[in-house]
């Protein structure tokens, strides 16, 4: 099959069971099986809470999930990268802090995705009322696709007398009454108080010194993009905060795709940059601030003048100038790894915490499991963390150091770097003078950032949904050295020649956007390096013949791919156009029976 060429008519794979040890949730306490869906459409979203690019096909099918809600259930099923995201409590917490409203399988076995051989996070199933596999998506900005192909189904079926309609079979659970709820960071305040992110409420939270007596409340508490008073003002799982000065606070808006600014003294919210629409490729990269689209801004930090943006979205850094109210990419390549290096050649993942000092700006690389840093003339540098696969609670020289997930990070006053590790519920020391990693305490609840307040440091307890504050202690607390890989079946391939395909079928009615040259992008590396003998870099052609080293027993294939579609219609001037991408981390096993072609779905079916 032409790896780009539409499907002249739908394949049909009937569906496996749904299966996952950690049992269901969203449901009111059933079991569900795959006959209980018979007559509905069926999207399977394929997801792990750690994943910025499943955070935003949730937000994707918002509006799907509620247009047809009477013929169409989505079910997410929870597919674990990181040792944390295994434990059932851990989805339990994801499931409510992101606003998860569908039933919910947690599979921490892999064992149903292994059923439908999904090989990236995130990835969308369609299945027919009648119990067949109809579609298969990988990665983002396949929604207006899929809500063709339910249009599609809903006819067929109801012409066929196969569709029923009605009730979903979520249950949402009961909300808890505590004062935070999955906060996310938080902010000294000049008049002593501290300003926390109350991240699932979609608001901000001023509290006392003690962390725990509610001052204000600024946002109404309904997920929005609004500006205004304190009280009317939309926010939307909101997260970083910085002081742009005495009366000012910056927020990083994640899921508006916004910077906001807080006036201090009156609690009135304005916009500073972004437009409310997610970067994808090809958008501008700078410009006037309110015009240049943002994508998941994670933490914000004051450095050299600028306010830096940890754009967990693209895998980027980008700042703000607060002079000329413009944006600009600072650092990073859009493609997910650890690469060193001058800022624009430099690669990061999912960026998530930021720290400033008068010489460095300290970052937690999230799924590198990585703490970096960013010099003054841009060079970026890696403390500790080796890449995207290997992470752990190790202790010791920085080289071999582990940590897991970390979110956030907060410079001390001798000089030296605390870490929030969240998947390893610790507060983890980093000493540039030493080059050695230290536990400073354990038995945190998912630590997502943390406040020096006099010579104590304030911990946001996220999955605790409170601060909790620590004396900084004089020796590090000893625990027991663990480390992990990701715990993914490789892939068996043959050593040598290996074609590999990326398969992306065009959603009915629209065709590859090629007016302004190839509508498609491929980008192919490895880990290690020497694993591809050819075949590595980037192309237009979304098939290539790639050749693996057999000295190289196993390793991970590393393809990033890219679509544009356009309706198909010559006599609309100015057709909705859309694009499709997906980074893909294939862990592969070199053996002689192995298969000698890798294909990977973007959109469509694998004829």
């Amino acid at each position: 099959m032409n790896a780009a060429s539409p499907a002249p008519r739908r394949a049909r794979v009937r569906a496996p069971e749904l299966v996952g040890k950690g049992g269901w949730l969203n449901t009111g306490g059933k079991d569900l099986k795959l006959a209980d869906f018979r007559g509905r459409v069926l999207i399977l979203d394929f997801w792990t809470f750690c994943c910025i690019n499943c955070l935003h096909v949730l937000d994707e099918l918002r509006e799907l999930e509620e247009k047809h809600r009477d013929t169409v259930v989505i079910v997410g099923v929870h597919s674990p990268k990181f040792v944390h995201e295994a434990e059932h409590q851990a989805v339990v917490d994801a499931v409510e802090r992101y606003g998860v409203e569908h039933p919910v399988l947690d599979d921490p076995e892999l064992t149903t995705w292994k059923q439908y051989a999904v090989r990236a996070w995130p990835t969308l199933v369609v299945i027919d009322p009648e119990g067949y596999v109809v579609a298969q998506h990988a990665g983002e900005g396949h929604a207006h696709a899929i809500e063709r192909l339910v249009e599609e189904l809903e006819a067929e079926h109801t012409a066929k007398g196969t569709l029923r309609r009605g009730d979903g079979p979520y249950v949402a659970p009961e909300p808890e009454p505590t004062v935070l709820r999955f906060p996310g960071k938080a902010l000294a305040l000049p008049n002593g108080n501290l300003l926390v992110s109350d991240t699932t409420r979609h608001q901000l939270v001023e509290l006392e010194e003690d962390g725990e007596t509610v001052v204000r409340r600024l946002g109404s508490g309904v997920r929005g993009f609004v500006d205004g008073a304190a009280e009317k003002a939309g926010f939307s799982e909101p997260q970083g905060l910085a002081l742009l000065d005495e009366g000012t606070v910056v927020v990083a808006d994640t899921v508006n795709h916004a910077l906001r600014r807080i006036d201090l003294a009156t609690g009135a919210v304005s916009t500073l940059a972004g437009t409310g629409r997610q970067w994808w490729q090809g958008s501008p990269t700078s410009g006037p601030a309110r015009e240049i689209d943002l994508s998941s801004p994670w933490d914000v930090a004051l450095f050299g003048g600028r306010i830096w943006i940890a754009m967990a979205g693209v895998h980027q850094l980008w700042a703000y100038d607060p002079v000329t109210e413009t944006v600009a990419v600072t650092a990073g390549t859009t493609n997910e790894g650890l690469v060193d290096g001058p800022g624009p050649e430099a690669w990061f993942a999912q960026p998530s915490g930021l720290a400033a000092t008068a010489d460095r700006l300290w970052l937690a690389d999230s799924e590198t499991s990585a703490l970096r840093w960013v010099d003054p003339d841009g060079t970026v540098r890696t403390a500790v963390g080796t890449g995207l696969f290997d992470f752990g609670h190790r202790d010791g020289a920085a080289g071999q150091a582990l940590l897991q997930h970390p979110l956030g990070v907060t410079a001390l006053p001798d000089g030296s770097v605390a870490v929030c590790d969240t998947y390893n519920h610790a507060l983890r020391r980093y000493d540039p003078a030493t080059g050695e990693v230290t536990t400073l305490a354990t038995d945190l609840r998912e630590p997502s950032d943390a406040v020096l307040v006099g010579d104590d440091i304030v911990v946001v307890e996220s999955a605790r949904h409170r601060l909790t504050r620590l004396r900084l202690p004089e020796e590090a607390v000893r625990v027991e050295s663990v480390a992990h890989r990701t715990q993914r079946a490789a892939t068996d391939v043959t050593p040598g020649a290996v074609r590999l395909d990326v398969i992306f079928q065009a959603p009915a009615g629209q065709k590859l956007d090629t007016r302004y040259g190839p509508s498609t992008r491929l980008l192919v590396s490895a880990t290690p390096p020497e694993l591809l003998l050819a075949g590595e870099g980037a192309g237009t052609d979304l098939s290539r013949a790639v050749e693996l080293n057999p000295a190289v027993p196993e390793g991970v294939l590393h393809v990033s791919a890219m679509a544009a579609s356009c309706d198909d219609d010559p006599d609309n001037a100015y057709p909705a156009c859309h694009v499709h991408q997906q980074d893909w981390g294939v862990p592969v096993r070199l053996t002689e029976s192995g298969a000698d072609r890798l294909p990977l779905v973007l959109a469509g079916m694998d004829g």
